[in-house]
């Protein structure tokens, strides 16, 4: 040990040179180092790697095409536009309300301005859905009025016997003989026979949108049921929301009351069942059970 010892002993001036020393490595190492990691060498991509590169374009475009899927539209009665319809058409909550409101009422919506007007959809909006409105042939077809023809007091009250009696089979020609009905309330009741395909009670003239009572009355004296007509009737346990809410007398919301009462009662059996359904009262109930197959 005491031969190495004098190895260690440095004067002040070495001490001050090592240390210069030792700081300038440092330095060095520190540029050294800052250099390399500034300076990353481009990895080269694996045979993985490349083949995932060459199918991102494709995984792009499928991407692309996915999200330009819009929804297909298909010719549609707007008077039975659901929920999730009126929705995937860009209608807001309110204006879906508006038409369901209407159609409570038991109207009808019979042209894209009528449509617009009841609902307040916007211009945009409108021109965009209404070439796929779908009304029926009566509406699209519906025939000119006819003209004004001014009778005097006497010629007014001369009107034909009348002859028919069954409401099923009488023309308009046959209703019009009826004081107080004119071409649009005749058409009216025609339509309304035909969309339920035949009448079955004298009693369903009330559920003629705009019929006074004097000419229910009136229907009522000169008119009568004939034989039962055959009507195609609705399998009401086994029929689709969709199918119920189509039939003149169920409005949207009851026919998913009649759902609703079927899904956790069972089947709907006979009038009894249809009462217990909320908003069919027993008068009304009897007269849809005949439309009805249990």
């Amino acid at each position: 040990m005491e031969n190495i010892k004098p190895y260690f002993l440095f004067s002040k001036e070495q001490r001050t040179g090592i240390f210069i020393l030792v700081l300038l490595i440092v330095t060095i190492q520190a540029s050294w180092y800052i250099y390399n990691t500034s300076k990353t060498p481009e990895k080269t991509p694996s045979e993985d790697e490349k083949q995932w590169l060459a199918m991102q374009p494709q995984i792009d475009s499928l991407k692309a095409l996915s999200f330009d899927k819009k929804y297909e539209i298909k010719p549609f009665n707007p008077n039975f536009i659901t929920d999730y319809k009126g929705y995937k058409l860009g209608m807001s909550v309110a204006e879906i309300d508006r038409l369901f409101a209407f159609r409570k009422t038991n109207q009808y919506v019979n042209s894209p301005k009528e449509f617009q007007t009841i609902t307040k959809v916007s211009d945009s909006l409108l021109a965009a859905i209404a070439p796929y409105f779908k009304f029926p042939d009566w509406v699209t077809n519906k025939k000119e009025p006819k003209q004004y023809v001014k009778f005097d007091k006497t010629s007014f009250y001369k009107k034909d016997k009348i002859n028919i009696v069954d409401i099923n089979i009488a023309t308009q020609e046959d209703l019009i003989k009826i004081n107080g009905i004119g071409a649009g309330f005749s058409e009216r009741i025609i339509n309304f026979r035909e969309s339920l395909g035949g009448f079955v009670s004298m009693e369903q003239m009330q559920d003629v949108w705009g019929l006074p009572p004097e000419v229910i009355t009136k229907l009522g004296a000169n008119f009568k049921i004939g034989p039962t007509p055959n009507l195609k009737k609705i399998d009401i346990n086994n029929a689709s929301l969709k199918e119920i809410a189509q039939f003149p007398y169920f409005r949207y919301a009851l026919a998913k009351e009649i759902v609703t009462y079927r899904s956790m009662n069972g089947d709907i059996k006979n009038v009894n069942d249809l009462t217990k359904i909320k908003g069919l009262s027993i008068e009304k109930a009897t007269i849809i059970a005949l439309y009805l197959a249990f």
